[in-house]
């Protein structure tokens, strides 16, 4: 039964002058080969930064932050309790205040976090990015880490001075003025992002001494097994009537990432709208093989084709041009995200410039979700398969007297 209609589909998909493709399969294979491929490769960049602000943004950021009014007392029987919950996995003490940093007449605003650098490695990715030093170099009294982007602005490295100034007043018989310590860089990360350039770290116990807390701490930093449910994770983990309250990451860096899941949304649906362009290609080169076919469909009829047979003619080609076009998007697709920062140095060595300095992810992250993919090959090959079947089933209307009269 499919022996002929295959035989014919192929004979019409190939050109009339012996090439491998006719102009119209040719147009049709090409608009979804693009279509399909800009889907792969915008889709998984778009993953690869998801991906970049959940794993190293948010690998860094606190998860939740649990603070009150005041500064809080017996903090290590406090961190104990918070243990208990199931899914936090690991809770320690966290200053967190801003502060003018400054170095060879040279000043920025930061970020200081006083962290329990003991337990770092527990709570954040930063001990997996140190490029010079390590987190435990602050155990030396009056230390400090900073970026790679803050030690470049400010010309500093490793064993050199930083002075630190907080907006905490420091009274004395002289007056009143801020608050400055001298520290020495003692380790330099490098995330390859917007934290670079704004956040220092600094032992709690230098903390505590900047903010004046004696004993006593700002905050609880916790990290939970849920990223999406930190804050609600950390309810649960207080304990009654404590008075305390929480924040996260969803504060400071969830319009981040609403932001990148809609543009997502958006720009798959706009993408799968060329896909859609694509697949009227497909519609127009049977619409056109039907319509010069017209002849030999009059002469298969009058021989015994039924419309089964013929319908599956036209709809065999589109199934062809449908699979090679999909093929080849895919394949294109796969091609391009998995070089795509190869081809991005080499457009900068060709412009003479860097294209992604302006970004707070100085590079194109991708990871290919091969369900997703899956899903838009799907999608795609549905949407062909449509616009193949229509023009198709417009041969059953075919008068085969009314073709052959005018023969």
């Amino acid at each position: 039964m499919f022996k002929l209609p295959l035989k014919l589909a192929f004979k019409y998909f190939k050109s009339n002058k012996g090439g491998v493709f006719s102009f119209t399969s040719f147009l049709a294979i090409s608009g979804l080969s693009i279509g399909v491929a800009s889907l792969v490769i915008v889709m998984s960049v778009m993953n690869g930064f998801e991906k970049e602000l959940q794993n190293r943004i948010l690998g860094v950021v606190p998860h939740a932050v649990i603070f009150s009014d005041e500064p809080l007392d017996d903090f290590k029987n406090l961190i104990d309790q918070i243990k208990e919950e199931n899914d936090v996995i690991e809770a320690v003490p966290y200053i967190a205040f801003q502060a003018l940093i400054t170095a060879n007449s040279t000043s920025k605003g930061v970020s200081v976090n006083g962290i329990d650098f003991k337990s770092e490695k527990e709570i954040s990715i930063l001990p997996e990015y140190m490029i010079y030093g390590s987190l435990n170099n602050l155990d030396k009294e009056n230390s400090i880490v900073i970026g790679s982007w803050l030690a470049s602005y400010l010309n500093v490295f490793v064993g050199d001075t930083i002075s630190i100034t907080t907006s905490d007043i420091k009274t004395s018989i002289i007056g009143s003025y801020p608050k400055s310590i001298n520290l020495e860089v003692v380790g330099i990360f490098e995330l390859r992002a917007e934290i670079d350039q704004s956040l220092v770290l600094i032992s709690h116990e230098l903390g505590q001494k900047l903010k004046s807390l004696n004993d006593k701490t700002q905050s609880i930093r916790i990290k939970t097994s849920d990223l999406f449910q930190a804050d609600m994770i950390a309810y649960n983990a207080i304990p009654d009537n404590s008075g305390l309250r929480v924040s996260s990451w969803k504060e400071t860096h969830g319009t981040l990432f609403e932001a990148i899941q809609f543009e997502k949304l958006l720009i798959g649906l706009m993408l799968f709208l060329i896909v859609a362009v694509a697949s009227i290609l497909v519609l127009s080169t049977i619409v056109m093989t039907v319509k010069s076919k017209e002849r030999e469909v009059g002469i298969l009829k009058t021989i015994g084709a039924n419309n089964n047979q013929l319908v599956m003619i036209f709809f065999f080609q589109g199934l062809m041009v449908s699979l090679i076009g999909l093929s080849f998007g895919l394949i294109l697709g796969l091609i391009i995200t998995l070089n795509l920062n190869s081809f991005i140095e080499l457009l900068e060595n060709i412009m003479q410039r860097n294209l992604l300095d302006a970004y707070f992810i100085n590079y194109f992250p991708y990871f290919i979700d091969y369900k997703q993919i899956a899903f838009i090959c799907f999608l795609s090959f549905l949407f062909s398969i449509i616009s193949s079947l229509i023009p198709a089933l417009r041969v059953t209307k075919l008068n085969p007297i009314e073709i052959l009269r005018h023969e």
